[in-house]
């Protein structure tokens, strides 16, 4: 973005805009206090327009809702022509749902990446770059290169990237102690590296190193389902879909290759959390409570865990199996086709994603800014508190790959949930490439459900 922050920019603007105002002002005095040629009375000049009423929707937690409120308290404060009415839902999903119900959209909305397919689907957005570009705003130096192609389609940038919060490995520090494995000799990463890494093989040691049986601790939990097993797969070099993005790509020889690898640690029992363990309380409480060295998750968990008494963590990137890779919680802002002003609201966006803004609702802690100013900032990194290495998910965002455009991603991984979840379970895993392409197929019928089935495609016997 160019000096001076969309604040400054707001209040030239108005002062643009009170100068009509204030001749307009002078004139009603002047036609008080004078008369017409013909002796009558000067006409009075109309009254103000109104000013436009836009609403703003989002969803969070409490604290970012807050944060929004105040971000839209601060346009308000600056602005003539238009107000700004804050929206909120708990979840993106309930979002979309009132807006699916009938509700009309917001003029500006919070929106997650997985849903940019549906609003293209539904035409509900409108492509922002050339209004930005209006005002001033350049975005291709000041923010996230993968956040800003995440959120670009038909040649266009739809929305204005917001977060993008890397999948990375959360470790409880008492239970992986990574100077105590070096000194054993242990492989091990350095965590101090100003870009921090480790392999599958150090993953797997940590794990190891935090499974302590008269404890009863466990060393790692990974949810077997697309998510969780996409930053594996494609670290050792296999595809998460097939070229055109019909069905996933599992039982590709890369992705199948990773996923031996990966299953091999996920499919111990002494090592990751058992069946009966999970059905007790999901992996989060075992994290929480002491019992759990690791799990995958993403910025927004950091605020819940340091509520939890007595639980020191850190973060590292996801382990590499061959090549850095992860995926990412991508949000972003967007503009209704059915704003009211459509330069209002684009108005407003710009002040949303200002540096100011947006590092007011980073202090929460639970957003990671695709704004790279506000990302290496304090009010991101948030020196003093867990965890330490906070710079983790900045280097991570350097491996967030880009996934197709699913417009209903629970509905993929429903299909395949079953399946997935028997790769960590069944007692003897020795039909991996079966499994495999019954997953594949099993996507198809949600990427592609016009596809006829593959011949001889049958239900698995479990």
């Amino acid at each position: 973005m160019r000096k001076g922050s969309s604040v400054g920019v707001l209040r030239a603007r108005a002062g643009r805009r009170r100068a009509p105002a204030l001749a307009a002002g002078l004139l009603a005095l002047a036609a008080v206090a004078g008369c017409t040629e013909d002796g009558d009375p000067q006409p009075l000049p109309p009254p103000p327009a109104e000013p436009v009423r836009l609403t703003f929707g989002a969803w969070g937690s409490e604290q970012e809702i807050v944060a929004y409120a105040d971000v839209v308290e601060q346009y308000n404060a600056l602005n003539d022509e238009s107000q700004v009415e804050l929206l909120t839902w708990p979840t993106a999903d309930a979002m979309r749902t009132a807006i699916e119900d009938g509700e009309r959209m917001p003029d500006v909305m919070l929106s997650s990446r997985d849903d940019l397919a549906w609003l293209l689907g539904e035409e509900l957005n409108q492509p922002v770059d050339d209004l930005l570009d209006e005002r001033g705003v350049e975005f291709g130096d000041g923010y996230s290169r993968d956040g800003l192609e995440a959120f670009s389609a038909d040649a266009r940038l739809q929305c204005m990237p917001y977060g993008i919060s890397p999948m990375v490995v959360f470790y409880n520090t008492e239970l992986v102690d990574f100077e105590k494995m070096a000194a054993r000799e242990l492989p091990a990463p350095d965590i101090e590296s100003d870009s921090p890494r480790w392999s599958f093989e150090e993953f797997a040691a940590a794990a190891d190193f935090a499974t302590r049986p008269r404890r009863g601790t466990r060393g790692v939990h990974i949810e077997p389902t697309v998510e969780g097993l996409a930053p594996f797969v494609l670290s050792g070099g296999g595809g998460l879909f097939n070229d055109d993005a019909t069905s996933l790509g599992l039982s590709g020889d890369g992705s199948r290759g990773a996923l031996e690898t990966t299953l091999e640690l996920l499919r111990d029992p002494q090592l990751t959390l058992t069946e009966e363990q999970l059905a007790k309380a999901p992996a989060l409480t075992w994290f929480e409570r002491g019992k759990l060295g690791m799990i995958a998750g993403y910025r927004s968990l950091v605020p819940h865990l340091r509520q939890v008494q007595g639980l020191d963590f850190d973060v590292l990137p996801m382990p590499v199996l061959g090549s850095s890779a992860t995926v990412g919680n991508l949000t972003g802002l967007c503009l209704s086709k059915q704003a009211r002003s459509r330069a209002e609201a684009a108005d407003f966006l710009v002040h949303a994603t200002s540096t100011d803004s947006v590092a007011r609702v980073a202090r929460t802690g639970y957003l990671a800014p695709a704004n790279l100013q506000v990302a290496v900032s304090d009010d991101f990194l948030q020196p003093g508190r867990l965890p330490v290495h906070a710079g983790v998910f900045n280097v991570a965002v350097r491996a967030v790959q880009e996934l197709p455009l699913i417009e209903d991603w629970p509905a993929l991984e429903a299909a395949v949930a079953t399946e997935l979840q028997q790769l960590v379970t069944v007692p003897v895993l020795d039909d991996l490439d079966e499994r495999t392409e019954r997953i594949d197929e099993l996507s198809r019928q949600v990427l592609d459900p016009e596809a006829e089935p593959s011949e001889g495609f049958t239900p698995m016997e479990n």
